[in-house]
Parts: structure tokens; C-alpha cells; sequence
């Protein structure tokens, strides 16, 4: 029951490159891929994802009967540290501030079924997602809400509902109870299936929920400099760690929290000291927002945290970077190779997957200039 979660045309293509069948790919994205006439004919699922998407969508295959999904905005979101189901929050993508979808209103207006007629469209799957960390009773909200868009179609199939549940990286937060979310919404999709005779599928994308734990970001700590002064109170004990914004983005991008514990270089417990002080965590690129202890949800300001004194050579490990860490990092920003991987199975044999760059990588595609062109 596995499937691909896709967010443009090329993560599609390095999907099926690793034997991921076309038709167990589904693709949600903010830019609709040039050569999505031919993806759709190998299978894949497509959801469009705006009104053009639609447009272009229906152009490509008019009069097929082709199946189609729509993504829709449901006009609410949750995420992050907003509270806010209508304001911006960069990982809120639902509600009148976020681009995500094509807007509800549309859909109910006949703006959308006008379209799918037009072209002869078959609307297979109906697809929302409102932000990631998403408050439970907003997410079930927003289900209930999707199942009458599910409604206004009588050959859609499906309801993907998203992904976005929260998980507590730290100790003061609490992961979502699928079971307790889930339960009304399930029972939902039971009455809608005997108010309307037919039973949809639900779909989920719980990949962050899955692996955000599963991850850790293993650096040394390669230099330690102090701001501190007698006459203020304004300086602070920084951390130079070997990796950074190049590694995982979300404290830069985010204001996101990761726990963060020291251990001895010498790799032997009993050289786990008891000593604790307050430090400001940075990384190693030449950027000040290279920041890895911000203050929570202001990736603009820094925030001193409590962990076992350091010496340069000791290690650093930043939990829960198994989601949206390696694949959304600033790659090559100061040259700086992309870092090894390894993959510890659980009777502890460790396994190279991902090799450390080569430095010559990163420039291998750029060209010489022209004689004459300065």
C-alpha cells in the first residue's frame, strides 16, 4: 500500500529510476512538469494543482476521459509555530496566505467542474494539505470538509488528506495519536458512504511522521569562541560545529528546534563529563543565519541552550533530521561537499548508502567563458 508522494517532475523520474512503478507515483506540484503529457501516459497520477495546471491539463488530454486529481486549498492551514489557520507561516499551506492548491471557493462556484466538463476530464482523487505539525482538530476539520469536495464528483475514487502530523523531536512535544485523529475521520468516510452509496479511499502521506526520528546528524565540533565580556551581558559561548545549513536547514529556514547532545571525542562513556553550559550552536558556513539553537519559531534571533561543556574534537549530534534535513539543505553553499550517509540496521551493522562528495562534483557542469567575452 506504499506509494510515491511526488513534488515535481524529477523527483518522479528519480523515483522510476529506482524501479518505482509510474503507477504508484502520484505527483502534487507547484510547477507542472514540461513533459507531464508523457508521465501521465506511463502512469503516473497527477493532481493539478492550480487553475492553469487544470487548464493545461485539459488541453493536453481533451476528450480522453482522462483522469485527473485536484488539489484543493481548503482555506484553513496549520503548521509551525502559527497559531493562526489563516495567516503566513512557512510550513502552513493551506488558508488565504498560501499559494498550495487551487482555491475551495473555486471549486464550489462550478469555477473547477466548468473546466473538468469542458475538456471531458475524470476527476479521480481529491487531494488537501494544510501544513506540517498540523493541529489535530483543524486537520479533522479540514477531512470532513474534503469529503464534500469528494461530493461534487461521482467518479472520484480517492481523498488524499495530506501528511503534516506532528512529531516531538524534543521531549516537551508530543507526537499525533493517529488512532485519536484518525477514528472520527474514518467514521466520516463511513457516513459518506452511505449518504452517497459508493466508498472512497483515503491516502495519506505520513513520510516525515515515519522517519523524522530515524535520523541524526553526527558532527564534530571544530572550533568554540567566546563573545562574553565583563562589562556586558550580551556575549555568549558559541559552538562551531563541521556541518550546518548545508546538512539540515530547518533552525535557518525554520526557526525549527532539534535536540542536540554532546558526547567525548574519544568515544568512550565513561568520558561523558557532568559539567553543563549555556551555549549558541552555529555552523560552519560563512553565513550568519547558519544558526542550529534559534529562539523557537524566530529562525532571526538566537537562543542560548544548556548542554555538557564541549572541547573542540568532541562530537555533536542533532536528532531527528531524518525528514526535510539532506534533501532540502543549502547543498554546495561555500563549496562544501554534501556529507556521507550511513544506515545503522538494528543489530547495529553500519552500511555506507551515500558516499562523501567529491569536491570536483560540485563544479563539474560549470563552463569556460568565451575568449573575448571580458
Amino acid at each position: 500500500g506504499i506509494c510515491i508522494d511526488a513534488s515535481s517532475g524529477y523527483e518522479v523520474r528519480r523515483a522510476m529510476d529506482m524501479g518505482v512503478p509510474a503507477e504508484k507515483i502520484s505527483l502534487s506540484s507547484q510547477e507542472l512538469p514540461t513533459d507531464f503529457e508523457e508521465l501521465v501516459k506511463l502512469g503516473v497520477k497527477i493532481n493539478c494543482c492550480s487553475i492553469s495546471q487544470l487548464e493545461r491539463f485539459g488541453k493536453a488530454f481533451a476528450n480522453t476521459s482522462q483522469k485527473v486529481g485536484v488539489r484543493v486549498n481548503p482555506g484553513v492551514g496549520s503548521g509551525g509555530f502559527s497559531s493562526s489557520t489563516t495567516g503566513f507561516s512557512k510550513t502552513n499551506v493551506g488558508g488565504p496566505s498560501s499559494s498550495f492548491g487551487i482555491w475551495h471557493e473555486f471549486v464550489t462556484d462550478g469555477t473547477v467542474p466548468a473546466i473538468v466538463e469542458k475538456y471531458g476530464l475524470e476527476v479521480e482523487r481529491i487531494h488537501t494539505h494544510i501544513g506540517s505539525g498540523s493541529d489535530p482538530a483543524i486537520w479533522q476539520q479540514t477531512a470532513k470538509l474534503s469529503l464534500s469536495f469528494c461530493a461534487i464528483w461521482d467518479t472520484v475514487t480517492s481523498l488524499n488528506l495530506g501528511g503534516g502530523y506532528k512529531v516531538g523531536r524534543n521531549p516537551d512535544e508530543k507526537t499525533t495519536d493517529l488512532i485519536e485523529i484518525g477514528s472520527p475521520v474514518a467514521d466520516a468516510f463511513k457516513d459518506f458512504a452511505k449518504e452517497h452509496g459508493r466508498e472512497l479511499k483515503m491516502e495519506i502521506e505520513p513520510g516525515t511522521y515515519l522517519v523524522a526520528n530515524a535520523g541524526a546528524l553526527v558532527t564534530k565540533i571544530q572550533d568554540k569562541v567566546s563573545t562574553k565580556s565583563s562589562s556586558s551581558d550580551d556575549g555568549h559561548i558559541f559552538l562551531k560545529m563541521d556541518a550546518g545549513m548545508t546538512d539540515v536547514l530547518r533552525p535557518s529556514l525554520y526557526g525549527a528546534i532539534h535536540p542536540i547532545t554532546i558526547l567525548p571525542g574519544t568515544g568512550k562513556s565513561e568520558d561523558i563529563g557532568t559539567d553543563v553550559e549555556s551555549v549558541v550552536v552555529v555552523g560552519h558556513c560563512c553565513e550568519s543565519g547558519d544558526l542550529m539553537t534559534p529562539k523557537p519559531g524566530e529562525p532571526e534571533a538566537l537562543e542560548e541552550r544548556p548542554l555538557r561543556t564541549a572541547e573542540l574534537g568532541d562530537i555533536a549530534v542533532m536528532d531527528g533530521s531524518g525528514a526535510y534535513c539532506a534533501g532540502m539543505s543549502t547543498k554546495n553553499y561555500n563549496s562544501f561537499p554534501e556529507s556521507p550517509e550511513v544506515l545503522v540496521t538494528a543489530d547495529g551493522e553500519v552500511h555506507l548508502i551515500r558516499k562523501r562528495q567529491d569536491p570536483k562534483q560540485i563544479y563539474e557542469n560549470e563552463c569556460d567563458v568565451p575568449d573575448g567575452v571580458f
